[in-house]
């Protein structure tokens, strides 16, 4: 090869090199449409990370304000309105009272197949207080009743009703025995009442249990008092057969 197709060669090789390196140093040109479409994705991501709802203006529980009169932020309801849901047209099932008296009561006894005693009491100490139930009672009401009563009552009452449960024993103020005669004349409507509104030091408790369950509380309580007062002979006859091989299995297993 010639001296002359050498010094070409070289100048071309120094070429291609020259342009290599142009080529990593350059700057790309970033069209403006390109810049304004990577500008408002950023925007857009951005505003999802806000924390506008989580940071809302916001009043925490009893803080005062000076948006009322009366500095609170607790509102009561509007006067007049009643939620949904709560108009409670039934004043017997929320209240242990019935709407007309005895008549409106004779009428809930005969369509349960009550007594034709059943209505409201009008004498004493339990006037105006229903003495039936707003709905049949059951077995279910039963059940559920003794589930609701071991849970809230059991504790001052105890399982069994007299009175001595596991605060009481702890220094708490002893509840009457629903083995009274007093509280076994009670009608069903006063009991009821006095589970949903509180007597003396017992408290109310309409929040924690729904009037449902006050009911089915109150048939179970009815139906602790009817055990304590029962006989053998009250108990069908299976029933009394297995009663006596549980006493029997009792007894020798004492021996």
């Amino acid at each position: 090869m010639s001296s002359t197709e050498l010094r070409e060669r070289d100048g071309a090789t120094r070429r291609r090199g020259d342009t290599a390196t142009r080529g990593k140093g350059r700057r790309v040109s970033v069209s403006p449409c390109l810049r304004v479409a990577f500008l408002l994705i950023s925007v857009a991501f951005l505003s999802a990370c806000r924390q506008d709802m989580h940071n809302q203006p916001k009043y925490r529980p009893l803080r005062e304000t000076a948006a009322f009169s009366d500095g609170r932020t607790a509102r009561a309801p509007v006067a007049g309105t009643v939620a949904r849901g709560e108009l409670r047209e039934d004043k017997l099932f929320y209240t242990g009272k019935t709407q007309e008296g005895d008549a409106i009561g004779a009428t809930i006894a005969r369509a349960q197949g009550a007594s034709a005693q059943g209505g409201t009491a009008t004498t004493g100490a339990y006037r105006g207080f229903s003495t039936v139930f707003p709905f049949p009672v059951t077995k279910e009401v039963l059940d559920r009743g003794q589930e609701r009563f071991n849970i809230f009552c059991s504790v001052c009452h105890d399982r069994s009703g007299s009175g001595l449960g596991m605060v009481v024993r702890r220094g708490y103020r002893q509840p009457p025995s629903f083995h009274i005669d007093r509280l076994r004349q009670a009608p069903p409507g006063y009991i009821f009442d006095v589970i949903t509104n509180g007597f003396g030091a017992m408290p109310d408790y309409a929040s924690q249990i729904p009037a449902r369950d006050r009911w089915a509380i109150v048939a179970y309580i009815r139906a602790l008092q009817l055990a304590q007062q029962g006989k053998l002979e009250d108990v069908p006859a299976a029933d009394r057969e297995k009663l006596n091989s549980a006493g029997q299995s009792k007894e020798e297993g004492r021996q």
